[in-house]
This record gives C-alpha cells, structure tokens and sequence, in this order.
C-alpha cells in the first residue's frame, strides 16, 4: 500500500500496519547484514523545531542503513536562518525542493497537517506539539508489544503517569483502538488524565477502557505497562505524590511474570535503574525496534 505522509496515527489500517511490520522484520535482517545501498540516491532532510536526540538518530541511523544520505538540523528556530515570523510552509517548500522525504518536529499541533498540505515530497511527523501526536513512536511501541506479546490482540494495556498532553500515549491510544479485544486502562491523577477526544475516539471504537488513579488496583492485570512521567508541578493537590506512580522493584512484585514494561523515553524517577534488569523490562529493546519500523515506514514512502 502507497503511503504519501505519516502525519498521525488514525491514518494506519490494520492491513497498512500488518504490511508495515512484516516489511520492519525484514529489516531486522537488513541490519544484520549490514544494511543495504537500495536508496543511495536518496536524501532524507530532519528538520526538528524542538529538542531530540533518540528520535532525530534513530531516523537518521535509518537512512543511512539503507543507503540514504541526510541533511539534520535539530533547534532549527533558534540554529538556522529562519527569521522571525516565517511561515513554516515557505520552509517546508524550500526544503522540499532539496530532497526526498522530510522527518518534521514542529512545536506546533498542526505543524505536521501543516506541512503535509504544501510540501513537494512526503512528511514525516515526529512530534507536533504538547497534546498533539507521535505516530511513528505508537507504530514501533505497537511492533515491540507484538514482539514481545506475540499478539495486538486481547490485552490489558495500562497507560500510567501524565497522560493528557502526552503525543506517544495519546498515539498509541489510536492504533490500539483499531485492533480487536483490547482493554485500556489510564492510571493518572485526576488533572493529568487522559484527554476527553481520545475517550470519545474509544468510544466510537467500542473499546473498553477505565479510569482511575490507583496503580495498585490495575497493575495485577497488566500485560503491557506504558510507563510516562509526572511533572509534580502540574499537580495542584499536595496530597498527590508522583512517586505513587513510578515503577521500582516493590511494583514488580505486583505484576505478572508475562508482563511487559514499555516506556517512551527519555526517564528521569519514574522507572527504578534497578527494574532495568528485570526481563520484563523492554524499553531498550522498544527503543531499537524504533529503527526497523523507521527503516520499513522509508522504504514505503520512498518507493516509486
């Protein structure tokens, strides 16, 4: 199946997601060879308007693997050019006339829509935004919870930390909602729980889902555990204590032996160094999926 951009998450069919994760494991193969010289005469541009380093490499790292070449720049507003007030869609043309394929994270929530709309060549979303969307960040974090689970289907999915303006939680909620049986759980105190559209958008799907603010209550049932960070300064009640929601090694103890601990990365407090033992811990190994599913969602939009 064709693909012009990869702007947000409800674009992905089930049938594109299936195409796209057979086409990551083979680039899994890619990889171990070496990588392949199939786009050398390619070029990727990454224009970031917001800070990364994890996203911004594992892109990059992508293109090269298969050949590609890449024109970076991360910080673009505060490192390039760009005046004042210009309009990113003068950018984005321009750009576009210099390569292939643009990775774009805008800081704003329609940057990526934005961009898409005018550009010569297809855009890439790779963050729009506090409350916007990370799409290719929820199709890696599905392809680890396959991987690891060796389903999407019929699972307990326990989203846990600040979850309202999150793009990777909020993405993820997306894709999950397009497979069948899966129930979603969103643990958070109230001010930072999940958004009232991703509820409507799970309702409209007739996927269950709860709400509360006890980990304790959810963990037992989790097979897949999203872990994301409280900023304790969006807390208004002083009775709330983030350290309720992080996970340490006493929080393993609730969960079950199949269970899979995923996060988005960066971490700060909120995931114990200790738990990175633990083999249910797959972070990493979710962090190096994001390579393949990058490579495989190239090689869609590059070809003729």
């Amino acid at each position: 199946m064709k693909l012009s951009h990869v702007i947000e998450s409800q674009q992905f069919t089930v049938p594109l997601i299936h195409e796209l994760f057979a086409r990551a494991r083979q680039m899994e193969a890619t990889v171990r060879h070496g990588g392949t010289r199939d786009y050398e005469r390619r070029i990727m541009a990454t224009l970031f308007y917001g800070s990364s380093t994890r996203t911004r490499f594992s892109f990059e790292a992508a293109m090269q693997r298969l050949g590609g070449r890449v024109l970076s720049t991360e910080s673009a507003q505060d490192f390039s050019s760009e005046i004042p007030g210009e309009h990113l869609e003068d950018t984005i043309r321009i750009i576009g006339g210099m390569c292939d394929l643009i990775v774009l994270r805008s800081r704003e929530r329609d940057g990526a829509k934005r961009a898409a709309a005018i550009s010569p060549v297809p855009v890439i979303n790779a963050g729009d935004g506090e409350g916007g969307q990370h799409p290719t960040q929820a199709l890696l974090d599905l392809y680890t919870i396959q991987q690891e689970c060796r389903t999407v289907n019929g699972l307990t999915v326990v989203f846990m930390g600040a979850l309202d303006a999150g793009r990777t939680v909020r993405s993820l909620a997306y894709l999950l909602g397009k497979v069948e049986r899966n129930r979603l759980i969103f643990v958070a105190p109230p001010e930072v729980q999940i958004a009232k559209d991703i509820l409507r958008y799970l309702d409209d799907h007739g996927v269950r889902y709860e709400l509360t603010s006890d980990p304790a209550k959810v963990l037992p049932q989790a097979d897949v555990v999203y872990q994301t960070r409280i900023d304790p300064d969006r807390l208004r009640s002083l009775d709330v204590k983030p350290a309720a929601y992080n996970l340490d090694l006493e929080t393993l103890a609730r969960l079950k032996p199949s269970s899979v601990l995923l996060h988005p990365l960066p971490r700060s407090v909120e995931i114990d160094p200790a738990v990175d033992q633990d083999p249910r811990a797959a972070y990493f190994r979710q962090a190096r999926n994001g390579l393949f599913v990058r490579m495989a969602l190239l090689t869609m939009l590059l070809e003729p």
